[in-house]
């Protein structure tokens, strides 16, 4: 019973208004934060139901607002039509293998973004934000409650065109040394989310060249992991996850996330 009232007190704590020393050392201690980026996808676009509502007082979200909240669906707000992703699922899974911890989903993807404004300085002039530049201010913001474990990437499908396909690659490379030198963990576990492979659209060589780049650096980079949407089904547009599938691509996120920090 103490360590649930101990758990508790740190909880709202994290939700609160910053405290003394004392406090915010605590949190820091508790809570283990996540960074959500890409595009749609990892935003979510599945119709949100009454379980993803639910709270956990061990899973929070960093609002718009800049505050922590029981994360409950939509964890992102970068369209209005933002619904069910991956992330919430994800710290489910993880706070129920590692129990004490809080986790802290930090959401930061924009809705069809192009991996080219995923650096400094960029513009997505679609959605007037800078992806980048707006989801490493969100970080400073949230490490001040914790410690940042892992990046959640799920993203490629704007990139994937004739034009942009073969830039991939390179692009998203460097994308993860960048992360990895920004955050100064040069072994920062960083998971790449697979594009959903529907039947009633094939893909274009293009996204094979997409996908293929995805996988080709998981294995090429140590720390990195490709976590596969096999099976998963859309929500009717041929592009995003429906609710169930977006749920489970959270739990791979986490399967892939304990395979990663557990390897020797």
């Amino acid at each position: 019973m103490l360590r649930y009232l101990t758990l508790l007190a740190l909880v709202f704590a994290a939700c609160g208004p910053s405290g003394d020393a004392d406090t915010r050392a605590a949190d820091q201690s508790a809570m283990e934060l996540f960074l959500l980026a890409g595009q749609s996808n990892m935003a979510g676009r599945g119709d949100v139901e009454t379980q993803d509502r639910l709270p956990d007082p061990r899973v929070l979200m960093f609002t718009q607002e800049g505050e922590w909240k029981p994360a409950v669906d939509p964890v992102h707000f970068d369209k209005p039509i933002a619904g069910v992703g991956p992330g919430r699922s994800f710290g489910l899974a993880v706070a129920e293998k590692t129990p004490g911890v809080v986790v802290g989903l930090i959401p930061t993807a924009v809705g069809g973004s192009p991996i080219s404004t995923w650096r400094p300085g960029a513009r997505d002039d679609a959605t007037n934000t800078h992806p980048y530049d707006d989801a490493m201010r969100r970080l400073a913001q949230a490490r001040q409650r914790g410690e940042l474990k892992a990046v959640l990437w799920h993203q490629g499908e704007s990139d994937s065109q004739e034009a942009l396909a073969p830039l991939y690659k390179e692009r998203l490379a460097e994308l993860i040394a960048r992360f990895r030198d920004q955050t100064g963990n040069p072994n920062l576990p960083f998971l790449i989310g697979q594009m959903g492979r529907f039947p009633e659209k094939p893909w274009t060589e293009a996204w094979t060249e997409v996908d293929r780049a995805q996988r080709e650096l998981a294995a090429e980079i140590p720390g990195v992991a490709f976590v596969p949407s096999d099976g998963l089904t859309h929500k009717g547009d041929t592009l995003h996850f429906d609710t169930a599938s977006a749920r489970e691509m959270g739990r791979r996120y986490a399967e892939a996330y304990f395979k990663l920090i557990e390897r020797p």
